[in-house]
């Protein structure tokens, strides 16, 4: 994730936007784990903020890096939170 960050502003805009679109996936996941666990203001703001990533991708990556760049490093700040708050996350295996 970090190295994505970092090439950010060396990439071409389609790479740019391919990057903040995983970053939005990214946060969708931890938004769905953070229910699990109960965070549920979390879990809306991560939504909130992925759908925003997402719908605005094209925008963003146009864009100057930099603003992409702080996007991206606003996401990874909320998900590196997320993790050290719930390092052990629960991974459910049941069948039907």
């Amino acid at each position: 994730m970090e190295e994505n960050i970092s090439i950010i502003k060396s990439v071409g805009i389609d790479e740019r936007e391919e990057i903040i679109v995983d970053f939005a996936r990214w946060l969708e996941t931890a938004s769905k784990e953070a229910l699990v666990y109960g965070e549920g203001k979390f879990a809306i703001l991560s939504a909130s903020m992925a759908e925003a990533m997402r719908v605005n991708a094209d925008e963003i990556a146009r864009d100057k890096p930099e603003a992409a760049e702080r996007v991206l490093q606003q996401a990874y700040t909320m998900m590196a939170q997320f993790k050290a708050a719930y390092p052990h996350r629960v991974i459910s295996r049941s069948v039907h």
